[in-house]
């Protein structure tokens, strides 16, 4: 059972290190290494190597996983997913608008929660498999329904699926994609937690101006105070992220304040 696990971790690693290496060798859609972590939270000239690095870090550790026991492969996988956990969070904090990236540029959608779910389960299955008495080649010639679960488990928390069936049904990035109809985009508004969290604010419940940038479509409010409430609506997925910001009327002496919550 200990080593039921290691099967899911290794490919998942092996994907994530193609997967990189594809999103740099082709550059990916203009700007895309500006959109996704860890790149985003480097400056531009260390984005592409930040991303190799994390690569080579991902094919080493899956090699040794692969080929030895060794407990520093198995301690060193369960602190990388760990640490991936809490860049992820450091993303959407920062960064709401930025994907994980990792799965290369297939990971574009905004951090949300199945993304960090996702670490956090691979950071119990390498724990898990920390003193499992087997390399990771001789637990693949004898799969379990524990590995099964777990491969259930990590498709149910990554969204990067459904952005592969998209691609494959539309063969266009997001952005190039026909978007929903604005009363679609409107209602997934509405159903999230974030348009809750502000509505008793708002002046109206329809926007008085709407517009698309890229993957996104904005709308914007005015609150009692006088402020514009703009919400922001990720376009691909079917519980798109959700982002708003308050943006305090031309010539006030304060900033702009930020919320980000993904529905």
């Amino acid at each position: 059972m200990l080593e039921s696990q290691l099967p899911a971790v290794i490919v998942l690693l092996l994907l994530g290190t193609a997967a990189k290496l594809v999103t740099v060798r082709t550059g990916g859609e203009p700007g895309a290494l500006s959109r996704l972590g860890p790149a985003v939270l480097v400056p531009g000239r260390m984005q592409a190597p930040a991303l190799l690095f994390c690569a080579a870090v991902e094919a080493v550790l899956a090699a040794g996983l692969l080929l030895t026991t060794h407990p520093a492969f198995r301690w060193g996988t369960a602190a990388f997913f760990a640490m991936s956990t809490y860049v992820l969070l450091e993303l959407r904090r920062r960064r709401p608008d930025a994907g994980c990236g990792c799965f290369g540029e297939v990971s574009s959608a905004p951090v949300g929660l199945r993304s960090v779910g996702r670490t956090v389960a691979l950071t119990g299955m390498a724990l898990l498999s920390v003193w499992a008495p087997v390399p990771g080649w001789a637990a693949f010639t004898h799969p379990t329904w524990y590995a099964a679960a777990g491969v259930a488990l990590l498709a149910a928390l990554s969204p990067e699926v459904e952005e592969l069936i998209n691609r494959v049904r539309y063969r266009a990035p997001c952005e190039q994609r026909p978007a929903p109809a604005e009363s679609v985009t409107l209602g997934r508004l509405r159903a999230s937690g974030t348009w809750r969290g502000h509505r008793d604010e708002l002046t109206s419940a329809d926007p008085y101006d709407s517009w698309r940038e890229l993957c996104w479509r904005f709308f914007a409010f005015r609150n009692r105070s006088g402020e514009d409430v703009v919400f922001a609506v990720y376009l691909s997925g079917r519980r798109p992220a959700v982002r708003v910001a308050v943006v305090t009327p031309e010539g006030s002496d304060s900033l702009p304040t930020y919320t980000q919550v993904s529905a």
